[in-house]
């Protein structure tokens, strides 16, 4: 058992969550966002970035970013909008509108990439992520959230 386990995962700050993914191997990372509880860990992550949206590091930003997170079980996918518009944050569940910039990755890539523990442009030059659309959006996207670092 992981600790990445949906049971705890709730009670998780970010900071906690962090260091956990610091700790976990890739493949742990992806037996667990693979497994029965991946969407309720995924509904958990996209409900927060609202909360650690900062205002203030986004003025004037106008983005719709659409995550697809592959390597769900039976190889589905899931994807979520995370839109920044009028100093605003929300989400999306399954987007349909179009948006600025889309990321597809895997699970571990994902959940380092929001945590801060693995190297973007390692990921993108290896294949691991892939970006389209406005690349200066997903480039400053990271800059608008107060997301502690693993």
């Amino acid at each position: 058992m992981t600790a990445l386990d949906p049971t705890t995962f709730a009670s998780m700050d970010p900071a906690e969550f962090a260091a956990t993914v610091k700790k976990l191997s890739d493949k742990e990372i992806n037996d667990v966002m693979g497994g029965e509880h991946r969407r309720a860990i995924l509904d958990a992550i996209f409900e927060r970035f609202p909360v650690l949206f900062n205002p203030e590091k986004a003025k004037g930003a106008d983005a719709r970013v659409n995550w697809r997170i592959t390597g769900g079980p039976g190889g589905t996918d899931d994807t979520y909008a995370v839109v920044v518009k009028d100093g605003t944050c929300t989400v999306e569940k399954s987007p349909t509108e179009e948006p600025k910039t889309s990321i597809m990755l895997g699970p571990a890539e994902f959940a380092k990439l929001i945590t801060g523990t693995g190297n973007p442009t390692m990921m993108v030059m290896m294949g691991k992520v892939k970006a389209r659309g406005d690349l200066s959006a997903a480039m400053a996207f990271q800059n608008w959230f107060d997301t502690p670092k693993g």
